[in-house]
C-alpha cells in the first residue's frame, strides 16, 4: 500500500490526475482523509506517479491507526523499511482531530528501538506522519520539489508571453489525458502544455497560427532538452487538413481567452465551436481531451454537442476578471 498527498488548491483535480495515472498503472486509490490518499499499488505504480503535477508527495504507507496510542502500538510490530538514519516528521492537516505534538519523539523511540539511529538534518529516510481523521505514518519516497516547476515558469524560458499556465497545471492536464506516447495541443502558444509532456517522454505535437509563436515554441522545447517535436504553422480550427492521415492518442490545450489579437480577428465563442469539432475529429476513439475555458463559455454543453463524454470538470478563479473551467473529455 502507497500512501500520497495531494495539493490543495484545486484537490479535485489533482486526485483525478492521480486516478488517471492509476489506471494506466495497474492501480487504485483505496481511501482518502483530507488531502492524504491510499493508494492500492505497488513499485509498477512509481514511474506514472512521477509524471504527477498536483502531488507533494508520495511513500509507502506503513501503519494506519484511529488513535496516537493505536499507531505506537502498532508501530511496535511492523519492520520499518527504514535505509541509514532517520528523522520522524508530521504533517498536521486541517481536519486533524488528535494530539500528534509529541508524537515524532514517540514514534522515534520505537523505531530506534528496533535498532535504527536518529539524524534530525539530512535524514536518510525520512518516515512522514499524517494527522487527519485518522493517524497514518509512512516512508516518502518521493517529493515533488516546487523549485522544479517554478524553474519552468513562462519568465524563465528563452521565449515567452506573460500569459501562460502554471507547469503544474500544464503537467495536470497531460496526466489527465492518460497519455502514453503522444500528445497534440492545438493552441500552443510558447509551448507550456508541450514542455511538460516532452519531459515525460512523450511525442509532441503542436499548433499555432503564429509564425513568432511557433518558432519560439520550438525554441524552448530545444532549451528543455525536448527534440521529439512536430510543429506546425496553422489554424486549430483547420486540424484534419493539417493531420490529414492522422488520429491523435491524446489532446491538451488551453485557448486564447481575450483580446481580437490573440484570437486572430476572430469571435471568440465561434473559434472555440469550431476547434472542439476540429479536435474531436482527429482524436482516435476513445481518446482524451484537456481544455481550459474561460467560465462564460458552456464548454460542458458544447463539448456534449459535438460528441464527447465528460469526464471531469474543475473551477479555477484566477484572478479578479478570469475564472475558468478546466474539462476532462473523452471521444466515445
Amino acid at each position: 500500500m502507497l500512501y500520497l498527498e495531494i495539493l490543495g488548491n484545486l484537490p479535485e483535480m489533482a486526485r483525478d490526475e492521480v486516478k488517471a495515472m492509476l489506471e494506466l498503472a495497474g492501480g487504485k486509490i483505496a481511501g482518502q482523509d483530507y488531502l492524504f490518499l491510499k493508494l492500492d499499488a505497488g513499485e509498477e505504480a512509481f514511474p506514472y506517479l512521477n509524471r504527477l503535477g498536483l502531488a507533494h508527495e508520495y511513500g509507502k504507507l506503513v501503519v494506519e491507526a484511529d488513535s496516537v496510542e493505536e499507531l505506537l502500538e502498532k508501530a511496535k510490530e511492523v519492520e520499518w523499511p527504514i535505509r541509514g538514519k532517520f528523522k520522524v516528521d508530521t504533517e498536521t492537516m486541517a481536519n486533524c482531530r488528535h494530539d500528534v505534538l509529541d508524537l515524532p519523539r514517540k514514534l522515534g523511540a520505537v523505531i530506534h528501538a528496533q535498532g535504527f539511529k536518529v539524524k534530525l538534518s539530512k535524514p536518510d529516510t525520512l518516515v512522514r506522519v499524517y494527522c487527519g481523521e485518522k493517524i497514518y505514518a509512512g516512508i516518502r519516497l518521493r517529493f515533488f520539489d516546487p523549485k522544479d516547476f517554478e524553474s519552468r515558469k513562462a519568465h524563465h524560458r528563452p521565449f515567452f508571453r506573460p500569459i501562460s499556465l502554471h507547469p503544474r497545471f500544464s503537467r495536470a492536464l497531460v496526466n489527465l489525458t492518460k497519455a502514453r506516447t503522444e500528445i497534440l495541443d492545438p493552441f500552443m502558444g510558447a509551448g507550456g502544455i508541450l514542455m511538460e509532456a516532452g519531459l515525460l517522454g512523450l511525442k509532441v505535437y503542436g499548433v499555432d497560427i503564429k509564425p513568432e509563436m511557433v518558432e519560439g515554441a520550438e525554441m524552448n522545447l530545444r532549451h528543455y532538452g525536448i527534440r521529439n517535436y512536430e510543429l506546425k504553422l496553422g489554424d486549430a480550427t483547420r486540424l484534419e487538413e493539417l493531420f490529414p492521415d492522422k488520429r491523435f492518442e491524446a489532446i491538451a490545450t488551453d485557448p486564447p481567452y481575450g483580446t481580437s489579437a490573440t484570437l486572430a480577428g476572430r469571435k471568440r465563442d465561434e473559434l472555440y465551436r469550431k476547434a472542439l469539432e476540429g479536435m474531436y475529429n482527429v482524436l482516435k476513439e476513445g481518446g482524451r481531451l484537456a481544455i481550459a475555458f474561460p467560465a462564460d463559455f458552456d464548454g460542458e454543453a458544447e463539448g456534449e454537442r459535438i460528441g464527447f463524454r465528460l469526464v471531469g470538470k474543475y473551477y479555477q478563479r484566477v484572478h479578479k476578471s478570469l475564472d475558468r473551467w478546466f474539462y476532462v473529455f473523452e471521444k466515445v
